[in-house]
């Protein structure tokens, strides 16, 4: 005998598909300014982009020419300070989560990474003004401005990797313990490795905000022109100032008269995709880390 449908299971029926056309509306409204912003910026951006726009400096006063200057400074920016806070902040964290024990001063230093996070980038500007430029005497310079930007992203990295850190499950530390590892060999070997796609995440969302960040490299390290060999990958030195294409876009957006109407645009293009290659390449990394989990 073949089960028929109550007038409860239909009704249930029609609620579910009305749900799911509720939270798919809701989805597309969340993606279509997303896309309606892109495409105005690519159809603005048309006319001057090409790759000559990308390897040539700003020339007749930031008026013409492209965006390498600013382009390759960005880029030393991002990397540099990532690689200063993402091993102090996954070591810190692995250290809260895994060593500390739970007491006031953990608890302390919990509070002040949350409150760390919330800090406007310009207070964090104005620290790395005091402390690295004057303070610590390095001067307006890529490792100031990169210093800067590593204090103002490790609190998203702490907080990242001690999630992803207490994600992995108790018995596989217990399992190592019971067989006579250490407790550093079971993070290193174990906790580590099922634990990087987190961690990876912690990384990714810092990409944008670092590369997207005016004031703390305006205090610290950028400037307004500097010409530099063009296609060069190494014209920047750690104690010198660079252009950075988020400073270069207010710039030419507000400060430079009669600046062709699709430079900004084009600016800003170069600068999204930047950032979207940088965390596509870092998504993909993340779904193949997460595909070789065992668990």
């Amino acid at each position: 005998m073949m089960f028929t449908e109550t007038a409860l299971v239909r009704k249930k029926k029609r609620t579910e598909t009305a749900a799911k056309v509720i939270f798919l509306l809701m989805t597309v409204l969340m993606i279509m300014p997303l896309l309606l912003i892109l495409g105005y910026l690519f159809y603005k951006a048309a006319p001057i982009l090409s790759l000559d726009f990308l390897l040539e400096n700003p020339r007749k006063g930031m008026r013409a020419g492209g965006i390498w200057a600013p382009f390759l400074g960005t880029m030393y920016l991002v990397v540099i300070s990532l690689l200063i806070s993402a091993p102090i902040g996954v070591f810190a964290a692995v250290y809260l989560n895994e060593y500390a024990r739970e007491n006031w001063f953990t608890r302390i230093i919990n509070l002040a990474v949350v409150n760390l996070a919330g800090v406007p980038s310009i207070v964090h500007a104005l620290f790395g003004l005091g402390a690295f430029v004057l303070f610590a005497g390095i001067g307006r310079s890529i490792l100031a401005a990169s210093l800067t930007l590593a204090i103002m992203t490790l609190p998203v990295i702490i907080a990242s990797t001690k999630e992803a850190l207490a994600s992995v499950p108790m018995a596989f530390r217990e399992a190592c313990w019971n067989v006579g590892a250490t407790r550093w060999q079971t993070i290193r070997n174990i906790v580590l490795p099922n634990s990087i796609s987190g961690i990876l995440t912690g990384v990714i969302l810092q990409v944008s905000r670092t590369a997207g960040e005016t004031a703390p490299v305006m205090f610290t390290g950028a400037v307004f022109f500097k010409a530099i060999g063009e296609g060069n990958i190494f014209a920047y030195g750690l104690f010198d100032q660079c252009m950075a294409l988020s400073m270069h876009l207010f710039t030419i957006s507000t400060q430079v008269p009669d600046v062709p109407k699709a430079l900004p645009y084009g600016t800003a293009v170069v600068l999204l995709g930047t950032v979207l290659l940088v965390n596509a390449l870092s998504i993909g990394l993340r779904v193949y880390l997460r595909a070789r989990k065992k668990w």
